[in-house]
């Protein structure tokens, strides 16, 4: 059955963890046991399943299908864990207690590795090193540009643990906290007490920076190891997100109503994922007023300011934002959804992975779009995608106008050193002058533009 061969991952799944009841291993013992420097290889995983295992150990991340933009690629790089996707038939290829190097930069997997690779890698890390210093030593400067644009670098994050990070990297605050991460870190959905006491914490390790509370954003491939919500054909596109949200409204409730208790006497920011037209945004809205009327019903201290903001991951909401903008304080642009329903392209699909562009000129010019309608109505707009992390994709979002950035703490030297060698001037010009080719992609035209201005990419 071709519904089946499709999902054969949760049957395996679904066996490991059988398997594991019935002989009586706990989690905890999978933990203890589980060796140092290890190389995870798997046909396919979630996110979930991913937290099963320790973070600390885990050196790379190795799958057979998939992309890098799969979401347990992007939970994989969020722990600084490197990521190489469709390496066809790997499981074929290596043994238990092989010797393996995982270049997560250049996708490439080096399996019982010559001592010639060893060597060059050895190098490579050391001169990684030595470029992570020197990004550590911008760690208090300003990304400011040549021309005096100042550009505001946040950090993604989905574990308290990550909070630590905002010290160590010089990140202005966390512009998206994924509130699913200790979901699906759970044995069973976290209740209010349990979700106060992980926002407060978030909220207590910012120390006074700005944080964004995304909320629930769960289906499509973001499961919950406890809770089936149904196989679709089509998962990315189906019931996930704010849907889900909105038809369990007692989920959404529990996590407003602990963010508002977390943030007493403090900003809270609070912002919907996956929203596709006003209304959706309208109930949500609703659903946070009246846990507000219920905490000042109750005598509980409020939050100092609420801000609130949605996602733009769905394109029809490009087409409403007029009425989207007189609503929100902020609108933060998820790109890898974004692109992925721009372009029809399944982004855990290994044979499109590479087959459209985030510097494609259709993309340009909605981002274009995008920044001028909400600086026309005194709106911050964002970015917190993955694109937003890699240092030539950064730099056009900030010719076109972005000012605030949101990525893995690991990106934030690399883009505030390209930040700080670029002059906004210069590129805004040139990104006119590429405005109306029909092209399938301008990241060489931009590469070279870097290249030619000394820009650090």
């Amino acid at each position: 059955d071709p519904y089946l061969r499709e999902r054969l991952h949760d049957f395996n799944d679904l066996a490991r963890r059988l398997l594991h009841h019935l002989v009586g291993r706990s989690t905890g013992d999978d933990l203890e046991s589980q060796p140092d420097d290890m190389i995870l290889i798997a046909r396919e995983m979630g996110p979930a399943e991913l937290l099963d295992y320790d973070r600390s150990k885990l050196q790379g991340l190795v799958l057979e299908g998939g992309s890098v933009t799969t979401h347990v690629a992007i939970v994989a790089r969020a722990l600084d864990i490197p990521v190489v996707g469709r390496a066809e038939d790997a499981l074929d290829k290596v043994e238990n207690l092989d010797p393996i190097v995982v270049d997560g930069d250049n996708a490439q997997v080096f399996i019982r590795p010559s001592e010639e690779v060893l060597d060059s890698y050895s190098d490579m890390i050391s001169a990684r090193a030595q470029r992570i210093a020197a990004y550590a030593s911008l760690r208090d400067v300003p990304a400011e540009t040549k021309d005096g644009v100042h550009v505001n670098l946040d950090m993604n994050a989905g574990l308290v643990i990550d909070v630590s990070q905002l010290a160590a990297t010089g990140a202005d605050g966390i512009g998206l906290y994924r509130t699913e991460i200790p979901f699906m870190d759970s044995t069973s959905f976290p209740d209010v007490d349990r979700q106060t006491e992980i926002y407060g914490q978030i909220l207590d390790g910012a120390d006074g920076k700005p944080v964004i509370f995304r909320t629930l954003d769960i289906g499509g491939d973001k499961g919950l190891p406890y809770w089936d919500n149904g196989r679709e054909e089509n998962p990315a596109m189906g019931w996930r997100a704010i849907r889900i949200a909105l038809d369990r409204p007692g989920l959404m409730k529990d996590q407003l109503r602990a963010m508002i208790r977390a943030a007493a006497g403090r900003d809270l920011s609070v912002m919907f994922p996956m929203i596709s037209e006003i209304p959706e945004f309208d109930r949500a809205r609703k659903l946070l007023d009246q846990e507000l009327e219920r905490a000042g019903g109750k005598g509980q201290t409020l939050p100092a300011q609420i801000r609130v903001g949605s996602m733009l991951e769905v394109p029809a909401l490009l087409y409403q934002l007029p009425a989207l903008l007189s609503r929100v304080d902020f609108v933060s642009v998820g790109s890898n959804d974004l692109f992925q329903f721009l372009f029809a392209s399944d982004r855990g699909s290994p044979k499109l992975a590479d087959r459209y562009d985030t510097l494609a000129p259709p993309v340009l010019a909605m981002l274009r779009h995008l920044v001028e309608t909400c600086d026309a109505a005194g709106k911050t707009v964002s970015l917190c995608g993955e694109m937003a992390g890699r240092p030539l994709d950064a730099m056009v979002l900030v010719g076109l106008g972005f000012r605030r950035l949101s990525m893995t703490p690991s990106s934030i030297g690399p883009v505030k050193a390209m930040i700080r060698s670029l002059s906004v001037n210069d590129l805004s010009q040139y990104l006119h002058g590429l405005e109306g080719l029909a092209e399938h992609s301008l990241r060489e035209k931009l590469r070279e533009f870097a290249v030619d201005h000394g820009v650090m990419i």
